[in-house]
């Protein structure tokens, strides 16, 4: 073996050795956290509920363990079981996931159906404004409308309903939590998503700085950067699973979160151009596998989160930039703000959290 080569194997342990510690490290500090909070302890609310899911996999089954820690009876179903379920089952309350994309075009009069019966509805909205074109027609409909996107009460009021409300959305900590991971899932700069063209604006500006380090990025319509060629090693043109997901938050060093553009003609159904002020659930979901995250910024993100302390912000790309490169050399500053996210997201942010304001205002 040659010096040259021995040299560099030698250079290759140390840095895995490094890796490792602090992947190492990052997970002790997660689990002390995870150990310190105390169980929720709520109690069950004498409600019979029937929620209809949406096929948001991760949504839906921390909606229903969400539900299961607060009522004390839950039935799940699919949207076209609903009518004959809540004939059978008379429910308290029909709790619906959103209503939209697999809903068969009957569902509204499914819901007035329902409504005679005396059984009250409601809809949680979780994807607006982007497809508010849609939801115009359904949300009067129901008794209750509750939207994650503050900008969207006064629209539904305008609309008609008579009960509308702000509740944001949260995350399923059976599923996103933090994980020790295999290297094939570490990198220091992550993104999971589409690449719809806000983004593809923005990593096209990143580019240069992203080159020389190990980057995820996964989602569709990627191949339009211009810099592909050269970040494509890095880049899964593909749709990943919420399992896998997980694991590449986990490894990341740095997870970006860059919300999408409110009006968009290809990819959105806001002809209104409804604005968005609300952070999207992603938001919760990496802040819960105890990675720091910087995200772009939304007009309710202090309530939930304080930048600089939990989670990182950034204006543009420059700015971007500036912050990752401190973080990727500044180990310590970097955990501390990731683990106190987590501390933050599991005691306040957890869907239990939500459905409980959300039963106090249909069963006042």
């Amino acid at each position: 073996m040659n010096k040259r080569v021995a040299v560099s194997l030698a250079e290759g342990k140390k840095r895995g050795f490094r890796t490792g510690l602090e992947h190492g490290r990052r997970m002790g500090r997660c689990q002390s956290v995870l150990a310190a909070l105390p169980p929720s302890t709520l109690p069950l609310r004498e409600a019979r509920v029937l929620f209809i899911v949406q096929g948001f996999d991760a949504i839906d089954q921390g909606i229903i363990q969400g539900l299961q820690e607060t009522v004390r009876e839950v039935f799940t179903a699919t949207a076209p079981d609903m009518l004959r379920l809540a004939q059978e089952l008379q429910p308290n309350l029909v709790l619906v996931m959103n209503g939209l994309h697999v809903f068969p075009p009957d569902h509204p009069s499914h819901v007035d159906q329902v409504r005679e019966m005396g059984i009250r509805t409601a809809i949680w909205f979780a994807d607006d404004p982007y497809f508010t074109d849609q939801t115009a027609s359904l949300a009067p409909h129901y008794d209750y409308v509750f939207t994650h996107e503050m900008s969207c009460v006064a629209f539904y009021r305008e609309m008609g309903c008579q009960q509308v409300h702000y509740l944001p959305l949260a995350v399923n900590t059976r599923v996103f939590r933090p994980l020790q991971v295999d290297p094939a899932y570490r990198s220091d700069v992550c993104f999971i998503g589409n690449g719809f063209p806000n983004r593809i604006d923005l990593f096209n500006k990143l580019s240069p700085f992203l080159v020389n380090k190990k980057v995820l990025i996964a989602g569709a319509l990627w191949e339009q950067l211009s810099q592909f060629e050269r970040l494509k090693q890095g880049i899964k043109l593909q749709w990943v699973p919420i399992e896998e997901s997980v694991k590449y938050y986990s490894g990341a060093k740095i997870v970006i979160n860059v919300h999408r553009l409110t009006y968009d003609e290809t990819y959105n159904k806001n002809s209104r151009n409804l604005p968005g002020h609300s952070i999207n659930p992603r938001t919760y979901e990496i802040a819960a596998c105890g990675t720091l995250q910087i995200t772009d910024y939304r007009h309710d993100l202090h309530d939930y989160y304080t930048p600089g302390q939990d989670i990182e912000t950034f204006m543009n790309a420059e700015d971007l930039i500036q912050k990752m490169s401190f973080y990727l050399g500044h180990e310590e500053e970097r955990q501390r703000i990731a683990v106190k996210s987590l501390r933050r997201t599991i005691r306040d942010h957890t869907f239990a959290n939500r459905l409980v304001k959300l039963m106090d205002l249909v069963f006042a």
